[in-house]
């Protein structure tokens, strides 16, 4: 009777069977059901090894003895390989013993050659159920996969802030530096420690943003300024039968792209590289324009590296979160470097030899080049405080220390406090001050409370609040009437800092 059952698609079965007119017989029986296949029948262990390496069976049929192979091997055989394809038996000398032996061994079914009427339907039984279990596996591992995700976005949401303040001395110390020395190779150390503060608070909020889904702010970026910063990191983690070589074919050329997150994604994917040449080798990045299929104008940043290569099996996983071929990696460099380039209109790809080395191609847009006119300005000088009364509040303590320090240094006189009653207190007992800077997240009074409560107190100077992207500083939008707000995104760096005060004493 004809199978109506259905939509299992074209179907590839193979035969374990040594008799051509037994193969036969069930190859027609099959097809006269109305299953869709294409059969494949093997003898002995190296063509059943040549079988399955060539392409993955729906089902393997088996006879159970055969002359110099048995059934039983080509199951052991099947389970190495393919542990989730169907195997059923069809033999004519299996009693109930044996049948129930062939189960316990990892058979899903058996069928009697003289009693063949069951085949077709047990077939289209175990093909499917395989099938739905395999589904289920897939759909048990994407939400493993979602709950781990999850748990990491509840990771970075808590370590975020904590990290802002461990790394907010590195933006706001190098400017004390400055203040303090003229020695050329001690300001050189304060600009590497301030841009080692900056680019480590993009990296949180580059963390942050991934986890929410968001994007981070695009900039111009130069290649070959990105290179040569590439290039620097590298150094300390350079083997020394490792050479690191650069490309640029034009030094003006730039993407349109998030600096830190661009310069994240070309650390891993050389680390990445020095990894896979424990012998030693070459690594290049190379940069050099191209277009599309579409004759559009693109980027091709290459890395690309003389090491162990990877097989079609680990090429096939590459971008899989939490997969990795490292005993101490997490699984998400290469998810992180995937998410950024697409973010940017760009993709990724990758080849690889094994034993040859591997190559990865960051095709990007291509903007125009920068030019002369283009050069930042300088700003003008800030004016120094003159005896001005500043009021800080900040609940940070390293972050308010390091505050009162610096304003002092410009000539103002300070008052600190870490919350909004503390502030209270040192209003009530010393007078207002000229100007206040507040942290947007203190304790006890909130930012817009404490404002409130100055403007009752006759407070009409103005305010700066330190405010982050992910906590506005009025719930309801609006600053207090009558006091004039400056809002200053964080991370702080203690120029803007200064120029911030100056420009809200000189607005007043």
């Amino acid at each position: 009777m004809p199978n109506r059952d259905a939509a299992l698609g074209p179907l590839r079965i193979l035969l374990v069977e040594d008799s051509p007119e037994d193969a036969e017989l069930i190859a027609d029986q099959l097809l006269e059901s109305g299953l869709q296949a294409s059969f494949e029948c093997v003898d002995n262990e190296a063509c059943l090894y040549r079988a399955l390496s060539g392409q993955m069976p729906d089902i393997v049929l088996s006879d159970l003895s055969m002359p110099g192979f048995s059934g039983y091997q080509a199951l052991r055989i099947l389970r190495e390989m393919y542990p989730r394809v169907p195997f059923i038996f069809v033999s004519g000398t299996m009693g109930e013993e044996t049948a129930v032996n062939a189960l316990q061994e990892g058979a899903n079914d058996y069928i009697i050659k003289h009693l063949p009427a069951r085949l077709p339907s047990a077939v289209v039984r175990a093909i499917r159920e395989a099938r739905s279990e395999i589904e289920r596996l897939r759909v048990e591992d994407e939400l493993m996969r979602a709950q781990r995700l999850e748990s990491l976005a509840l990771l970075a949401a808590g370590l975020g802030h904590d990290l802002r303040n461990i790394l907010q001395p590195l933006l706001i110390v190098p400017d004390l530096i400055r203040d303090r020395s003229t020695d050329p190779k001690i300001t050189r150390l304060a600009d590497v420690i301030a841009e080692c503060g900056r680019r480590g608070h993009e990296m949180v909020d580059s963390m942050l943003s991934f986890v929410r889904g968001s994007s981070q702010r695009s900039e111009r970026v130069v290649l070959q300024r990105l290179f040569q910063a590439v290039g620097m990191l590298l150094k300390s983690s350079l083997p020394r039968d490792v050479e690191l070589e650069f490309e640029v074919a034009d030094d003006r050329m730039t993407v349109d792209a998030n600096y830190t997150e661009l310069q994240q994604v070309l650390l891993n994917l050389a680390l990445n590289a020095i990894q896979a040449m424990p012998d030693g080798g070459k690594l290049s990045l190379v940069a050099e324009p191209c277009r599309d299929i579409n004759g559009n104008e693109q980027v091709r940043i290459r890395v690309s590296d003389e090491g162990i290569g990877m097989d079609e099996a680990t090429l096939q996983r590459l971008f899989s979160p939490f997969f990795t071929t490292k005993p101490k990696g997490t699984g998400l460099g290469l998810v992180s470097c995937h998410r950024i380039v697409e973010s940017i209109g760009g993709r990724i790809e990758v080849s690889s030899v094994l034993d040859s080395g591997t190559t990865f191609d960051l095709l990007l847009p291509l903007q125009a080049a920068v030019s002369v006119e283009e050069a930042a300005l300088v700003p003008s000088p800030i004016r120094p405080g003159r005896g001005e009364r500043l009021l800080v509040v900040d609940d940070e303590a390293t972050r308010l220390s390091l505050l009162g320090n610096a304003l002092s240094s410009q000539g103002y006189r300070m008052r600190l406090a870490s919350d909004g009653a503390v502030a209270m207190r040192l209003m009530q007992d010393a007078g207002l001050p000229d100007v206040v800077l507040v942290d947007s997240g203190i304790p006890l009074l909130s930012a817009e409370q404490l404002l409130m409560e100055m403007q009752a107190m006759g407070y009409r100077g103005p305010a700066i609040v330190l405010e982050d992207a992910q906590m506005p500083a009025f719930a309801d939008g609006q600053a207090p009437a009558g006091i004039s707000v400056h809002v200053l995104p964080k991370p702080l760096e203690m120029q803007r800092v200064f120029r911030a005060v100056a420009d809200a004493l000189g607005a007043e």
